[in-house]
């Protein structure tokens, strides 16, 4: 639900210091126009932050389920900012921008933007626009948790593998022998057979 989504946008003040400044005023505009789309499509939007160097503590403490960046795409501090803020906890970042120097594109995805949108600032654009965005960063997750879980079963199998052939070399067993008895230990002492070879590799290197 829309409502349930708890909104932080990265975002340069509104206030213009200089009233000749065109582009400010047009970035000050656009980025009045984005706030008031989001409230406007039902989003909590619980924080408008800077971008300086107090961010990833903001971040960390309010837990927002969204970041949006609002920034020109040269301005690579607040997208790096950003980028270091939900580092250690990810959370989809969608980026807002009137550059359409596509070149900019790729290294904002390859630095973690869900989207990526050039002039998309009609309301009825945001929904859809956060919707894929979330869509996308969630299929990601799903992607790095999958090839975590793999990277976790091929160590354990070199693990209990190692511990194998140690007990093999060791007691004279067979390899299926071997096997059943990391098997039965871990079943007794309630652990996972990886668990149970490394404890056996740790001894072993301790013992010499």
């Amino acid at each position: 639900m829309n409502e349930a989504l708890r909104i932080i946008v990265v975002a340069p003040e509104l206030a213009v210091a200089d009233p000749s400044d065109a582009a400010a005023l047009a970035q000050a505009e656009r980025s009045r126009s984005l706030r008031i789309a989001l409230l406007e499509n039902g989003y909590n939007l619980i924080a408008v932050l800077p971008s300086d160097a107090f961010l990833p503590q903001r971040i960390a403490q309010l837990q927002p389920d969204m970041v949006i960046v609002d920034a020109e795409s040269e301005a690579r501090d607040t997208l790096e900012h950003v980028v270091m803020a939900t580092r250690d906890a990810r959370r989809p970042i969608v980026m807002f921008t009137n550059d359409s120097d596509t070149r900019h594109v790729k290294d904002a995805v390859a630095a973690g933007v869900s989207a990526y949108v050039v002039a998309g600032l009609a309301p009825e654009r945001i929904r859809p626009i956060l919707d894929v965005a979330m869509a996308r960063f969630q299929h990601e997750q799903a992607l790095r948790a999958e090839l975590a879980e793999a990277r976790t079963e091929l160590q354990d199998r070199k693990l209990i593998d190692r511990a194998k052939g140690l007990l093999m070399q060791r007691q004279g067993l067979s390899e299926q022998a071997a096997y059943d008895k990391l098997r039965r230990t871990a079943m007794d002492k309630n652990l996972k057979l990886a668990e149970v070879a490394q404890r056996i590799l740790d001894v072993a290197d301790l013992l010499g």
